[in-house]
C-alpha cells in the first residue's frame, strides 16, 4: 500500500461529513478488530476518480468485525438495530467475521482482514476505522486496484468462486455506473 494512495484515501473519507459520523458512531461501539468495508470505503474512491461528488453512501453500510467469543448471528442483529438508533439514515449491515467462513465455505478466519482477503474483489477489500491515531486503513489485497479503477477478484474468486464474482458484475452494473472501470479476469 502506497503511502500516497493511503493519504489520499484517509483526505478523501475526512473530507465527507456522512463517512465520518458513520466512522465515528461505529467506533463508539468499541468492538474489537472493527471497521467499515466494502461499497462504503470503493464507491467513495471510485465516486472520487470519477470527477463525481461526495455522495451518501449507497446501498448497506458494511461493519465487520472479529471475536470469535460472540460469533452468535444475534449479536450482529442487536448492534444494527443499535446503530440504526443512533444513526437512522443509514442501512446498517454487521457481520463478525469470526462466523462468516461457515457460511462462504472456507477455512476459519483469523481477524477481520483475512476475512477481507476471502471477498470476491481485490477494490472492495478495503476498509476504514477511526482510532487514536486518526483514520486507520486495512487492505489486505493493497490499495492499487481500487485507485487504478481495475476490478478483479481475489485469488479466492479467481478460481472455483468464479461464477459468484461474475454474477456480481452483472448484479452491481459496475461498468455502467463507472465507465472508467477496467475489469481484468471477468
Amino acid at each position: 500500500m502506497s503511502m500516497g494512495q493511503l493519504e489520499a484515501l484517509q483526505t478523501l473519507l475526512a473530507s465527507d461529513s456522512a463517512r465520518m459520523a458513520a466512522l465515528a458512531g461505529v467506533a463508539a461501539l468499541e468492538l474489537p478488530d472493527c471497521w467499515i468495508g466494502a461499497g462504503f470505503i470503493r464507491d467513495a474512491v471510485w465516486d472520487h476518480l470519477h470527477g463525481r461528488p461526495s455522495t451518501f453512501p449507497a446501498g448497506d453500510v458494511d461493519v465487520i468485525w472479529f471475536a470469535p467469543e460472540m460469533s452468535d448471528g444475534q449479536v450482529d442483529r442487536d448492534i444494527e438495530r443499535g446503530l440504526g438508533d443512533r444513526l437512522p439514515k443509514f442501512r446498517w449491515s454487521v457481520k463478525n467475521q469470526a462466523r462468516m467462513h461457515r457460511r462462504n465455505g472456507d477455512a476459519p478466519y483469523g481477524s477481520a482482514a483475512d476475512a477481507m482477503r476471502h471477498w470476491p474483489e481485490t477494490a472492495t477489500a478495503v476498509a476504514a476505522r477511526l482510532d487514536g491515531n486518526g483514520i486507520g486503513i486495512c487492505a489486505p489485497c493493497g490499495l492499487d486496484d481500487l485507485f487504478a479503477l481495475r476490478l478483479r477478484p481475489t485469488p479466492a474468486f479467481a478460481g472455483k468462486k468464479r461464477a459468484i464474482f461474475q454474477e456480481r458484475l452483472s448484479s452491481k452494473r459496475w461498468a455502467e455506473r463507472y465507465p472508467l472501470l477496467s475489469i481484468t479476469g471477468g
